[in-house]
């Protein structure tokens, strides 16, 4: 039997790292010809080790499935800009190919006395933000993919800004960052005409909407994207993508949802964080708990905070909220902190009055809270990963996005999917500034909770039979398991003759 190997080199954020563990599993399940190995950069501003490991664990129980961290490279923190990262990736090109060039060597030395060997080098797999490492596969003269962690409506607009740049010579930050909020434009995979207040913020910023049509520009070379999304929630969005004659094969494999989210080792040093709050929902009735969480970068400014605990303890309902604040460093991105002192920053007596119906936390084990029976609404950042889960466990969510293309995101749930309702859907979220460009009102924040808590709603309906529609897609007869299955019969087709 034919075998191959796949190198998957993912962004080491937990946003990317875990849907690219998630894809990793679903194509060993899908085919045993294939084997995987994941090399994870261990950069200053990777995620923590407990959650690195608790992946690595989860990922080698797959005996195809290699989880290799490499070494870290000894460089003083920076600020997280975007020159920095991409210069701390390109230093780890000849590291990622010296690995590889092992890996085959030793592939080869197995398959003269063993059977079991890993199969051919078929190529490499990229995160979206990992672009450079195709340069790495080009020098070992194989194709390369790119897995794209966000949705397609996303990759669309950044297909038509590298258009518009490329072939029209238009400068995309300075032709749209001004526009009034409520200009709208014609984007390709959108129904609607999409308000200029919801683009993208990196299209927006002069470097970086160059660095991102940079990828953009790269992603073309490849043998084929795969997309965290699926057919039935993005229809519009992924048929654009298939009509681009410039751009190569588009595989929506989604959703990837991490059903494992953590360890069950009483020494993970989130178990007992996480056990306080399952405990807590186990005692709340079903659906009766809003969720409240801005992602692991997202933060509000302490006056914002207050308004989300003025309209939460107007609302009346019961609330699991994931407060943290902006990280200390000016001008610099960080992840947010927990508070030391709650009573100092929300209003007063808060806590006391609604100490039977409201939990604060800090991080927040967002899986396993959206997973369970009590949770009945979510306030969400709506980051792609996030709406996703909400999606698979069928909770409605209420849109707040923060920063990226979480704005975009929350204009296909609700405008042309009416999967979602707005609180604020233009709200933006500086996180180097660690500033926002408006206040949200306790009473908006109020309605917004009363309505996704709404037992009968029409939102509520339609996320429950989206739910069903993402568990089948994903299982054989599905449209993510055929165009998944494409993927791998393409790999085969795309290896180089000379290594067969």
């Amino acid at each position: 039997m034919k075998k191959a190997e796949l190198i998957v080199i993912p962004m080491p954020w937990m946003g990317h790292l875990i849907p690219a563990v998630g894809i990793a599993k679903r194509i060993v399940e899908h085919d045993q010809r294939i084997s995987i190995t994941l090399l994870v950069m261990n950069l200053p501003f990777s995620a923590d080790d407990d959650r690195i490991k608790s992946l690595q664990a989860d990922a080698s129980m797959d005996g195809r499935i290699t989880f290799q961290l490499l070494p870290r490279l000894e460089r003083p923190m920076e600020d997280i800009s975007r020159a920095f990262l991409q210069q701390l990736i390109t230093e780890y090109k000849p590291i990622v190919k010296r690995v590889v060039q092992e890996r085959v060597m030793s592939s080869a030395s197995t398959a003269s006395t063993c059977s079991d060997s890993t199969g051919h080098l078929a190529g490499f797999m990229v995160d979206m933000l990992c672009t450079t490492m195709i340069d790495v596969a080009n020098e070992l003269s194989v194709p390369s993919y790119v897995f794209f962690t966000s949705g397609a409506g996303f990759l669309s607009i950044t297909f038509h800004f590298q258009t518009l740049t490329d072939d029209h010579g238009m400068q995309v930050s300075d032709e749209f960052k001004d526009l009034d909020s409520d200009h709208k434009l014609d984007i390709p995979g959108f129904m609607n005409r999409v308000p200029a207040s919801v683009l993208p913020s990196i299209f927006l910023d002069k470097d970086g909407c160059a660095s991102f049509l940079n990828h953009a520009r790269r992603f073309r070379e490849t043998k084929g994207i795969m997309l965290n999304t699926f057919m039935e929630l993005e229809p519009h969005g992924i048929q654009s993508l298939l009509n681009d004659a410039g751009a190569p094969p588009i595989y929506p494999v989604g959703p990837i949802v991490n059903l494992n989210p953590q360890t069950e080792d009483p020494n993970d040093g989130l178990y007992g964080a996480r056990d306080s709050i399952m405990r807590w929902l186990d005692d709340q009735p079903p659906s009766s708990v809003v969720f409240l969480c801005f992602g692991s970068i997202g933060s509000v400014t302490e006056e914002q905070l207050r308004e989300v605990a003025k309209g939460l303890e107007l609302s009346g309902h019961r609330f699991l909220w994931s407060l943290r604040r902006p990280s200390p460093s000016d001008e610099k991105v960080g992840p947010p902190e927990d508070y030391d002192d709650l009573e100092g920053v929300l209003p007063g007596g808060f806590l006391d009055r609604t100490a039977e119906i409201g939990k604060i936390i800090g991080w927040a084990p967002q899986v396993a809270v959206l997973s369970h029976p009590a949770i009945g609404g979510f306030v969400s950042h709506c980051g792609w990963n996030s709406t996703l889960e909400s999606l698979w466990f069928g909770v409605p969510t209420a849109a707040w996005p923060m920063y990226a293309e979480q704005q975009l995101n929350a204009f296909h749930m609700i405008r042309e999917m009416g999967l979602s309702i707005e609180i604020r859907m233009d709200y933006r979220w500086d996180i180097r500034k660690k500033a926002s460009n408006a206040i949200v009102e306790a009473d908006a924040i109020e309605k917004g909770v009363r309505k996704i808590m709404d037992l009968e709603s029409e939102v509520r309906s339609k996320v429950k039979e989206m739910s069903e529609i993402c568990r089948k897609t994903m299982v054989k007869g599905g449209s993510s398991y055929d165009w998944l299955g494409r993927f791998i019969e393409n790999v085969f087709v795309n290896i180089p003759s000379d290594l067969e």
